[in-house]
């Protein structure tokens, strides 16, 4: 078994900053890409920041040069440094991982989702 737990949402300002974190843990040989989505309420789940075991990062379009995605492989952690926060930035933000278990092969898993609100 497999867990992601998120932590680091909150209420923030606009123009704030807030630091997310995504711990995996279990039954965990090596983890390949791990990353962020997030859904606000009546729209689609969409791609925040992604990065691989080598390093490579993708962002979203609207995240890009204000969000900053890093990891620390030994501790099976992933974090989203977020700032200049808008209002539209507002909501559910999903942890997900890409993970070679141990006894059930390669699957991708999600975290519960932390909230992030940014008010005007």
């Amino acid at each position: 078994q497999v867990q992601l737990v998120e932590s680091g949402g909150g209420l923030v300002q606009a123009g704030g900053s807030l630091r997310l974190a995504c711990a995996g843990s279990g039954s965990i040989v090596s983890i390949n890409v791990m990353g962020w989505y997030r859904q606000a309420p009546g729209k689609q789940r969409e791609l925040v920041a992604v990065i691989t075991s080598g390093g490579s990062t993708n962002y979203g379009d609207s995240v890009k040069g204000r969000f900053t995605i890093s990891r620390d492989s030994a501790k099976k952690t992933v974090y989203l440094q977020m700032n200049s926060l808008k209002p539209e930035d507002t909501a559910v933000y999903y942890c997900n991982a890409d993970v070679m278990t141990i006894f059930a092969g390669r699957n991708t898993y999600w975290g519960q989702g932390t909230q992030v609100t940014v008010s005007s």
